[in-house]
């Protein structure tokens, strides 16, 4: 049974889901005829996100309106849930890469061999002999002048800048300007880029540092004014008792003033600009005309008005081709473009069936949504583009080259699917937008301060091309048995062993991490070489005419018992059950009225329910009996 329309009881605040059970089909991952993938499964007719958030956190996703979670214990290729703090994320020297790449192709200084042997899948003599020819065009002292001297002075001075940073914002807390009791986040300084400067204009040339500080300061002020997690409100400071105080406008204004007489000793000048802090080479100073152009915009930009908000990155006019990129955010509805793009991707990159792709089918798994639209409420607690499911586009000179489908909610941007022109695969599309949508959320704390992780859908560790997501680190995989978040370096030894594994033992944990060295990014990119990320997507689950519905099973088909965080058993009322018949009641004021053997297959069936979906949110969603 499918329901995609709303209930006639529904309300325009509440989650009612449907139609429990169990799917085996095959599955998409190890693609092994003699191996079957299980999951519990449920048809939402509409979802809250703050529902949705929670069905996360104990390893749900939805495909479309339907909702799944693999049977841990049975299923072929065990999926955890994967995440990363945003604000903790660091790049690895490939992400480094892969965005410097296409910052090239933009600017137009991509030497067309290397694209040629970027493009070709059997390339990497190619690639060998093209790094080697452009070496041996170089002596050993231009090469280090070139690689080394030129990167470790610039890395330099960028470090010397955030510590200059930090030393002031800790200056200012101490004279009680900042609120006491907060921990300061650390300060990171960039080289601004080519690309950014065509965006600011002719006026941006001396423009070489800047830094979002006071976004990030502005966030944790908010988090300690909103109170500490025993009910107590923190002391506001004398300077920061209001909102436009702790505005990241302010905050980098008064970094700024006091940041002025120390950076025009290393020969820099400063300005503030809406929020981010400026460093100019002082050969030519910047009017105060000038500054309010000179800032550097958010990577994507949110929607205007719920309609779509865009971003450009505009070429300046020179003799080089320059290209155009433009980022749009918009809520999850049908674009012809974007379907003739998906089924492109779909054919080309998995030989996907031509009969397979339809338009119905896309709709069914990358436009249909149950998540309820929340729109921005001015008060930060909400996003400027809402709470929702939205499709990201990316446009290089107006033609759409990707699409990422993700679903905006409380605490977190998921990442739901992404499909690409394979035309450009040599510009690993899949690892640039993972890279937006990363900074996206760190960029968007400033709004909405609970908004702090990225989720990269499942981490499969015994599917090789799945194992890409360990590469954005430091990341954490969610335990599948009591729902705690656990490291990625110490859960990976673990999964070495087995691919079923109950995380959260910490005593087997410590003992098998005490005995093995750290992993490294260097390690870690060196295993995943070979994989690729340019086509290792979630599979797509729905019910079509490869699944077969588990209509009854044994009490050996399921015999994990989710716990609580200390171990113990949930413990849940199937009485207490929201049944939606007729209107929305408990199921303890229907159940003497149920005919008693439709009303044993009726309590197998909730307890089920509220095993896999937990005591909380069964007495909370609704569970349609319509």
């Amino acid at each position: 049974m499918k329901n995609n329309g709303s209930s006639s009881n529904t309300t325009i605040d509440e989650s009612v889901v449907d139609d429990y059970g169990m799917r085996r089909s095959s599955c998409g991952y190890c693609k092994s005829p003699n191996r079957t993938s299980i999951s519990h499964g449920l048809w939402a007719r509409s979802l809250t996100v703050s529902d949705y958030q929670a069905l996360l956190d104990r390893g749900w996703r939805r495909s479309g309106c339907f909702l799944y979670k693999p049977l841990m214990e049975r299923t072929c290729c065990p999926s955890y849930t994967i995440r990363l703090k945003a604000s903790e994320f660091v790049a690895s020297k490939e992400q480094l890469r892969v965005s410097r790449r296409l910052q090239r192709f933009l600017d137009g200084t991509l030497d067309n061999k290397e694209v040629n042997v970027l493009e070709d899948p059997n390339s990497s003599k190619k690639a060998e002999s093209l790094v080697h020819h452009k070496l041996s065009n170089l002596t050993s002292e231009e090469f280090l002048s070139a690689s080394s001297e030129e990167q470790n002075e610039v890395e330099k001075s960028l470090h010397d800048l955030s510590d200059k940073i930090d030393k002031v914002a800790n200056m200012f807390t101490e004279k009680g300007d900042f609120p006491s009791g907060i921990q300061l986040p650390k300060a990171s300084v960039r080289k601004v880029t080519q690309a950014k400067k065509k965006l600011l204009g002719n006026r941006s040339e001396d423009l070489l540092y800047s830094s979002n500080i006071a976004f990030q300061i502005a966030a944790s002020i908010k988090r300690a004014q909103s109170g500490n997690k025993d009910g107590s409100k923190s002391k506001p400071s004398r300077d920061c008792e209001t909102e436009n105080g702790s505005s990241p406008k302010h905050i980098a204004e008064k970094l700024a003033s006091l940041l002025d007489q120390i950076v025009k000793n290393c020969g820099l000048s400063i300005r503030a600009c809406n929020g981010h802090i400026n460093f100019y080479s002082s050969s030519k100073q910047v009017s105060p005309s000038a500054s309010a152009q000179n800032v550097i915009q958010p990577k994507i930009s949110g929607m205007k008005d719920g309609v779509g908000g865009k971003r450009l990155i505009s070429p300046q006019h020179c003799q080089v081709k320059r290209r155009e990129l433009e980022i749009r955010l918009s809520r999850s509805s049908f674009d012809p473009e974007e379907f003739a793009l998906f089924r492109r991707y779909q054919l080309k990159v998995h030989n996907d069936k031509l009969d397979r792709v339809t338009e119905d089918s896309y709709r069914r798994f990358l436009v249909d949504t149950p998540l309820l639209h929340v729109s921005p409420t001015g008060d930060s607690t909400v996003p400027p583009c809402g709470f929702g499911s939205f499709h990201q586009q990316y446009l290089i000179d107006g033609q759409l080259v990707a699409v990422g489908v993700v679903d905006i909610l409380p605490n977190c941007m998921s990442s739901k699917y992404l499909f690409w022109d394979p035309d450009f695969a040599f510009l690993s599309l899949g690892k640039y937008s993972a890279l937006q949508e990363i900074d996206w959320v760190k960029e968007n704390q400033a709004y909405c301060p609970t908004l702090q992780y990225y989720y990269l859908g499942y981490y499969i560790h015994s599917c090789n091309k799945m194992r890409y997501k360990a590469a954005y680190r430091p990341s954490e995989l969610l335990c599948p048995l009591r729902y705690q978040w656990v490291p990625f370096d110490i859960a990976r030894p673990l999964l070495d062993t087995k691919p079923y594994v109950i995380l959260s033992d910490y005593s087997i944990l410590q003992n098998v991490e005490s005995s093995l060295p750290q992993i490294t990014d260097d390690v870690m990119e060196g295993q995943l070489d070979d994989i690729g990320q340019e086509d290792a997507n979630d599979y797509p689950m729905d019910e079509d005419e490869d699944e077969e519905r588990v209509e009854s099973e044994s009490s050996d088909d399921y015999t994990g018992l989710e716990t609580t965080s200390d171990g113990e058993p949930e413990n849940g009322d199937i009485s207490k059950i929201l049944l939606g018949l007729e209107g929305n009641l408990r199921y303890k004021n229907l159940q003497n009225a149920i005919d008693p053997e439709q009303r044993n297959y009726l309590e197998t069936q909730l307890q089920k329910y509220m095993r896999v979906v937990g005591p909380e949110l069964a007495e909370r969603m609704v569970y349609s009996l319509q």
